[in-house]
């Protein structure tokens, strides 16, 4: 049917205190911002349009004569479709359609295996989608999904768990192409030598994402051509896939993700929902809604892994480290391969001469695993801070002071220098701002009746990540700027940030430059994930903005009426090898108090302090590093999810039963930031904040559980039900 062209996207020491000044080691000045001065301290950009609701999301774009899709789940653990009773529910007043594997449009080849919907009878695991109800209101369409009658063969499944698992595989590559394994020195001698030495295994379950906003989709078809709203991490990336599943050119297909109510990587690359809203619109003819129910997020659209980690150090009596192994065991799918990379930070944090660090993956009847925010380091940095934290204990070495101790000079696994490395400033710092001296290192001595109080400490780390990304900035005669590109803004106020460098560059006051972006129409740009956002797309806007201000230099007279465009990408640039390792790193501190008798561990402070380059908007930063710390609260006392063996998918499904912080939870936190200056990243300097503050954060709080109890626990989340039969009366 006629449509409309989509709108314009909106502009829119020993035992005993510790001191952390030796005055043979050369100090550098930490420098703390000052949020009066470091930073755009300018207001987010979309504030108004989010308080107001005038920003619109993926589920509120109602295209004219709309109709509306839900999505039906198998309900065995694995099989095969053997009968689909459509002509029950088509029979009913509204319903438009029943797509299923027998009569769904085919699909082209895709990347992601998981995108290819109701293209076989398989049922790789319970969750997966084998059928799809299109009908004129919501209501209808649920209650014809919740009916819909769909007969199966059952066979055998295999839901681990992974440890011991016989099928245990080493994979040649961990997520984001890190070697699964790898090796320096002789580790199993040097262990075997050391004067102290940490065997520890530290287990994690699934963790959910659950963004605010559902994964939602609305997509129309007209002359061939693909339009979808959809909520997602990177409209380019979507548009891509679509084009390629649905064989169409590129050109054809027009993806809109202008404002996306978080994601923290489940909306990193395209879900099922935008593949379904696009297939169920191109079988009716008409424009399709669908929103992915809650409860059925965990089986479709990623998690963090389940990890079983063994950390094993060995060290001299005075804590430095000679050998270290981090061992990593994690599950996958079926469908898709995805290896959690959690023993990777380790190659990076410590001086270790004699190092192994593995992974190995088992391929179970479950759920695909995928990104959540910080892949691999949230998981891996816990259990390794959670065993320098044992080996502080072992030695009697301050735990700050035993970090200090094994500061390497060069990156351990690469032996390149690094760019820059506050973690001894981080660590400085926020031991005088959290009050770290004078800490009684003995655990358990502070008590106020029933409750029990202790402190800890965790590093952070985050890899530095930059992808090629397009853009373009145009200067009109009014003397107003436009800078185009097709980032995605979700959440983290990446329209401020752009606006405020195009200015810089521009040195042009920031109220006269509009950002479009959220569109795959606008020039190309990579996904919002990895922290990397700014770094990609605020290079290609500095580049088009300093490119424009030449020509404008250039230019005499008054600018055509058509104004003047610098457009530009930054394939050279981002495709440099670089020869220095490049790596943001913070420290993380945490006072909980622990209920003896009802086993409630509670975050009375959480401070972090972060070396991240330069921090381009001061609000936007607070924002970003305050909620991932919230997130470590979550992954260390509260989230937990259980993979039910006899169905093979995971039983807290929705916010009632998977239990994320909330304000309550935390009652006072605090985020600061070193003016930490790395001239080998990116002509803004920026290293990128979006994960580094979940990163050390369940570690901290680990910590400070055990300095508060004595108790060690290896596993979270630390759950009262855990707690109490280790705690004392």
């Amino acid at each position: 049917m006629p449509m409309n062209p989509p709108p314009q996207v909106p502009p829119t020491p020993d035992e005993g205190p510790a001191v952390y000044d030796d005055p043979a080691v050369p100090q550098h000045q930490a420098v703390l911002h000052d949020p009066a001065v470091s930073g755009d301290p300018a207001v987010r950009r979309d504030a108004g349009q989010k308080v107001s609701g005038t920003a619109r999301y993926a589920a509120e774009h109602t295209p004219p004569g709309c109709v509306h899709a839900v999505p039906v789940p198998a309900t065995v653990a694995r099989g095969r479709v053997t009968a689909v009773h459509a002509d029950d529910v088509l029979r009913r007043p509204g319903v438009h359609a029943v797509l299923s594997h027998t009569n769904a449009p085919r699909l082209g080849e895709a990347e992601d295996p998981t995108l290819t919907l109701l293209q076989t009878d398989r049922v790789p695991h319970r969750g997966w989608y084998v059928a799809l109800v299109v009908a004129d209101t919501p209501e209808n369409a649920r209650a014809a999904a919740e009916d819909l009658r769909i007969e199966y063969a059952t066979e055998d499944h295999d839901p681990g768990p992974p440890a011991g698992h016989p099928g245990l595989y080493a994979p040649e590559e961990a997520n984001g192409g890190h070697p699964a394994l790898r090796e320096r020195g002789d580790f199993d001698a040097a262990f075997a030598a050391s004067a102290v030495r940490v065997d520890a295994t530290y287990t994690m379950t699934a963790q959910h994402n659950h963004p605010m906003e559902p994964h939602a989709a609305t997509a129309w078809w007209e002359d061939g051509a693909l339009t979808v709203y959809d909520s997602s991490q990177g409209a380019t990336k979507v548009r891509d896939v679509l084009a390629q599943l649905f064989q169409v050119p590129g050109d054809r297909v027009t993806v809109v993700s202008a404002y996306v109510g978080g994601g923290f990587g489940s909306k990193g690359t395209p879900r099922p929902q935008v593949v379904l809203a696009s297939m169920a619109a191109l079988h009716v003819g008409r424009p399709v809604k669908l929103a992915l129910p809650r409860r059925e997020l965990a089986a479709v659209v990623g998690h963090r892994a389940p990890t079983v980690q063994r950390v094993r150090i060995g060290a001299n009596a005075d804590g430095v480290i000679d050998a270290l192994a981090h061992e990593v065991v994690t599950q996958t799918s079926t469908v898709k391969e995805f290896v959690e990379q959690a023993a990777v930070p380790a190659r990076t944090m410590y001086t270790s001469p004699h190092s192994r660090t593995s992974h190995r993956v088992v391929a179970l009847d479950v759920p695909t695993p995928s990104w959540m925010r910080a892949p691999g380091e949230a998981s891996g940095m816990y259990a390794l801070e959670a065993a320098m934290d044992e080996l502080a204990v072992a030695t009697g070495v301050d735990p700050i002071e035993l970090r200090l101790r094994n500061e390497p000079d060069t990156e351990p696994d690469s032996g390149k220098p690094f760019s820059s490395r506050g973690l001894t400033d981080c660590l400085r710092e926020g031991a005088r701002l959290f009050g770290w001296e004078g800490r009684d290192p003995r655990p358990g001595v502070r008590r106020a009746g029933d409750r029990l109080t202790g402190t800890g400490v965790a590093a952070s780390t985050y890899p530095y990540l930059l992808s090629p990304s397009s853009a373009s900035a145009h200067a009109a005669p009014d003397g107003t700027h436009l800078v185009r590109l097709a980032a995605t803004d979700i959440g983290t106020g990446a329209r401020t940030v752009l606006a405020g460098i195009a200015a810089e560059a521009l040195a042009v006051p920031p109220a006269s430059v509009r950002v479009e972006i959220g569109s795959s129409a606008l020039p190309r740009a990579p996904l919002a994930g990895g922290s990397s956002g700014t770094s990609s797309w605020g290079w290609a806007v500095h580049k088009a903005c300093t490119v424009l201000a030449g020509m404008l230099r250039a230019h005499s007279g008054p600018l055509p009426p058509e104004g003047l465009t610098a457009r530009v990408d930054t394939t050279e640039e981002a495709g440099r090898e670089s020869p220095y390792a490049r790596h943001a790193f913070g420290a993380q501190f945490a006072e909980v108090d622990v209920d003896s008798v009802t086993g409630e561990v509670r975050v009375r402070r959480l401070l972090g302090v972060f070396a991240a380059g330069r921090v381009l908007s001061g609000r936007t930063a607070r924002s970003q590093f305050i909620g991932g710390m919230t997130m470590g609260v979550g992954m260390a006392l509260t989230e937990s999810s259980t993979l039910d063996p006899a169905f093979g998918d995971f039983a807290e499904r929705d916010l009632a039963s998977y239990h994320v912080p909330v304000c309550a939870d935390v009652q006072a936190v605090e985020a600061h930031w070193l003016a930490e200056e790395d001239p080998h990243l990116n002509p803004m300097g920026g290293k990128g904040i979006g994960e580094i503050g979940i990163v050390g954060t369940a570690a901290a709080i680990a910590n400070a559980v055990h300095h508060a109890t004595g108790v060690r626990l290896r596993e979270l989340p630390l759950t009262p039900d855990r707690l109490i039969p280790h705690l004392p009366a």
